[in-house]
C-alpha cells in the first residue's frame, strides 16, 4: 500500500506555540462590518428558503449578511420596542 499526503489533524500541536498564540490576537482584515457587527444570530430555516435568500442577495449584488442585515434594521428600528 502506499501512504497518502502527511495531513495535518485537528488537533496537531503547532510548530511555533508561541506565534500561533500571538497570531490570535490580531484583529482580521476585514472591512469595517466584519469588526462592527460581534453578535451572531442562528435561525432554523429550511433548505429551500436559504437557496431563495442566497440567490435573491446574489441577484442584489450583496451578501445575505448584508440584506439580512438591512431587514432585520427596517422591521426592528432603533426605539421601536421601547415603551413611551
Amino acid at each position: 500500500m502506499t501512504r497518502g499526503a502527511d495531513k495535518r489533524g485537528f488537533a496537531t500541536r503547532p510548530a511555533d506555540p508561541d506565534g500561533w498564540i500571538k497570531a490570535g490576537e490580531a484583529r482580521p482584515e476585514h472591512d469595517g462590518a466584519a469588526t462592527f457587527y460581534s453578535a451572531r444570530l442562528t435561525v432554523d430555516i429550511t433548505p429551500e428558503l436559504r437557496g431563495r435568500i442566497k440567490i435573491a442577495a446574489f441577484g442584489r449584488g450583496i451578501t445575505v449578511a448584508e440584506m439580512l442585515r438591512d431587514l432585520l434594521a427596517r422591521e426592528f428600528p432603533d426605539g421601536a420596542g421601547e415603551r413611551p
